[in-house]
């Protein structure tokens, strides 16, 4: 980027600036899915003592849910659930939701985001914690959903001997979903 606007504080800024930002901003978010696909490698060969690494475990979630026939917009929830680990030690389901927010259903959102607490149905109680946790949202709309999720692509996603699709695969449903945000304060500013 050559042209830069030259505020020193935004309440300064003009509308000449903020078509020059607009402009680099536009590029910059074409390159979100690749960002997010080179953020989820880091995940390749990190283990932390599970059956498989942290990269093949999202992507077997994934590959689950895909040949489940599952829509696009899941599938790529599925893939990046735990896309946190390496940011989030203790709030992954919060690092992926905020990355998924603009793109997704509200459903699908909730989804990921309490995906934490519904796994825990299968392991806390052997770390001292209540398993029954999820419980608390017995009444939530999207609770089934978010269980069946679990049940279905997360929990059975730690088989090294799964036939587990590579992320060539997914590219393409990932491009498709962040090509335009669904949920932003910026959507109407991007239609203009």
């Amino acid at each position: 980027m050559n042209d830069r606007a030259q505020f020193v504080r935004m309440q300064d800024s003009t509308q000449q600036d903020w078509a020059l930002i607009a402009g680099e901003f536009m590029q910059f978010t074409k390159s979100l899915p690749d960002r997010v696909m080179a953020h989820l490698k880091l995940l390749d060969g990190d283990y932390g003592g599970f059956p498989v690494d942290r990269y093949t475990h999202c992507l077997q979630t994934a590959t689950r849910a895909l040949r489940d026939g599952r829509d696009d917009e899941y599938v790529v929830c599925a893939l990046l659930h735990d896309i946190g680990d390496t940011l989030g030690t203790f709030n992954h389901p919060d690092i992926a939701a905020a990355i998924l927010k603009p793109f997704v259903s509200d459903a699908n959102l909730w989804m990921v985001q309490n995906h934490g607490i519904f796994q825990g149905y299968n392991f806390f109680h052997h770390i001292g914690m209540d398993r029954h946790m999820r419980d608390m949202f017995k009444a939530h709309p999207h609770y089934a959903r978010t269980e069946e999720f679990i049940a279905l692509y997360d929990d059975p996603a730690f088989d090294s001997s799964y036939d587990t699709l590579p992320i060539e695969t997914f590219e393409p449903l990932l491009r498709k979903v962040m090509a335009q945000p669904v949920n932003s304060v910026y959507k109407e500013a991007l239609k203009a």
